[in-house]
């Protein structure tokens, strides 16, 4: 199980076979559709750093898109039986499920449950019997939802002529893949799974039943793949513990008669799109209104509001730092472009308020009239994040667990300043970036406090060399790399499928 890189730039998909179809699996798509204030329906595309990243895939070769419905538009579409065409991308067909039923997969057993034991929170539920919860909501919501998305993908494979691969994506999905292999044994299944794998210890806290009926359906797939080596350990640890006859391989596991690859390859950013949107006249315009103050530094962090990112940790270790080093204040602002996430569910609502009062408790307490030490910019707005990557002086990645966390891949590409990243251990970048980024332990407010002032004070020529390493390691493994990898993977499958 290593990760996979190979070093060369961009466009190595093979000729040969990049005119085979392909299907991609997720529960959210690469568009969506809206209304408009006279009621017309139109698709925009989706946000999300998933669908971002996938919608690469479509440059290569022919694409069709398994989805849920997300917006309310998007079910009166799948209600009626079409909608607008998406003309610069893959075929989009949604995968519809009851409402009830999607509100107990999703907004009940994937989030948070499964998210936050998956990132290792699950003592922070505000839950009074989590488990018991996780087993309603898994028979209810989680089983049904995939196999209906399994159902979808037999018809597709069904309906076409030619052999199609299916690349599945993430935790919303662990399932299908079982449900797809009962009703075609030969079908060439990936997974990626984007967010983080603990230790086989923490899936302890499920029913034994679900922890078992996720490693299995998974183990159904030709290949499975991690953001790190060390998620992929975990992995294969946990299906171990949670199934009898595990046996692992050289470069994977052997279960019930099936090889299943396990591997990672780090999931990376557009580095050529990325310079792109910060060269438009929209960036421009954001970066000039976010410009700092002649002799002001900058500290950034971009994120959603999740308690797996530590806003709030953040937060702390910023009133720490002007605690300890009162020299800071009316020198450094703290700019935090924060994305509302899932605010219907209790505890990503109590945790947003939580962070909102940190803030305006750090401002009451230190500013004044003329300095403003936080501001926040709570929105989706993914040009202003960027022109704002643009300008820091520190950005600030403190999280509790990240699968990847492109934020901290993203800012190294396109800042102008030789901003030093100040990099949770446990982000999933942390293996790649971890030589030019200054590395804190996750929660550690004191330690990150002295990181951000470490950063602020470092001479220059460090804060180039830094820099100059992050970029490389980025621009040696970017998006398009990744793609590659994955791509290359699913079509070993195919031939693998092809000669037994």
């Amino acid at each position: 199980m290593r990760t996979h890189s190979n070093g060369q730039r961009g466009t190595g998909i093979e000729s040969r076979w990049r005119e085979d179809p392909l299907l991609i699996v997720s529960n959210r798509g690469p568009v969506e559709h809206y209304r408009d204030r006279s009621g017309e329906i139109h698709l925009r595309r989706a946000g999300g750093g998933l669908a971002t990243a996938l919608a690469g895939v479509a440059k290569a070769r022919p694409v069709t898109w398994l989805a849920s419905p997300v917006t309310a538009a998007d079910r009166d579409v799948l209600a009626s039986g079409g909608g607008p065409e998406f003309d610069e991308g893959p075929q989009l067909h949604l995968v519809d499920s009851p409402r009830d039923t999607y509100d107990l997969f999703y907004g009940t057993f994937c989030n948070p449950l499964l998210w936050f034991l998956q990132h290792s929170l699950w003592e922070t539920l505000l839950r009074d019997d989590p488990a018991a919860e996780a087993l309603y909501a898994w028979e209810r919501g989680y089983v049904p939802v995939n196999e209906a998305f399994a159902m979808a993908v037999v018809r597709e494979l069904r309906s076409s002529s030619r052999p199609q691969q299916v690349m599945l994506q993430d935790y919303q999905l662990y399932l299908v893949p079982s449900m797809i292999r009962r009703r075609a044994s030969d079908a060439v299944l990936q997974h990626f799974v984007h967010i983080p794998w603990p230790t086989a210890e923490t899936w302890r806290a499920l029913p034994q039943t679900i922890t078992a009926a996720i490693c299995g359906g998974l183990l159904a797939n030709d290949s499975v793949t991690f953001q790190t080596e060390r998620c992929a350990r975990h992995f294969v640890a946990t299906c171990q513990d949670a199934l009898l006859g595990v046996r692992q391989t050289a470069d994977g596991v052997l279960y019930g008669g099936r090889r299943t690859r396990v591997w990672a390859n780090p999931i990376s950013v557009d580095v050529k799109d990325l310079r792109q949107r910060v060269a438009s006249a929209r960036a421009r315009t954001y970066a000039e209104k976010l410009a700092p103050k002649r002799g002001e530094k900058t500290i950034l962090r971009v994120d959603r509001l999740d308690p797996s990112k530590d806003v709030t940790g953040g937060f702390r270790s910023f009133a720490r730092l002007l605690e300890g080093h009162p020299e800071w204040h009316g020198r450094v602002r703290f700019l935090a472009c924060l994305v509302p996430s899932r605010s219907k569910i209790p505890e990503y609502k109590e945790y947003t308020e939580d962070a909102l009062a940190l803030a305006e408790g750090i401002n009451v307490r230190h500013g004044t009239k003329a300095w403003t030490p936080v501001t926040i910019y709570l929105e989706e707005n993914r040009t202003q994040a960027l022109a704002a990557m643009q300008a820091y002086d520190v950005l600030l990645v403190n999280s509790i667990a990240d699968g990847m966390n492109l934020v901290s891949k993203e800012g190294p590409i396109v800042n102008d300043r030789d901003g030093v990243l100040v990099l949770s251990k446990t982000a999933g970048s942390y293996a790649e970036l971890r030589r030019g980024a200054l590395v804190v332990e996750p929660g550690d407010v004191d330690g990150t406090a002295e990181a951000l002032h470490a950063a602020l004070t470092m001479p220059p020529d460090e804060r180039s060399r830094r820099a100059q390493t992050l970029r490389a390691a980025i621009e040696r493994h970017d998006l398009d790399d990744w793609l590659q990898l994955q791509i290359e993977d699913v079509e070993r499958g195919r031939v693998a499928a092809q000669s037994a």
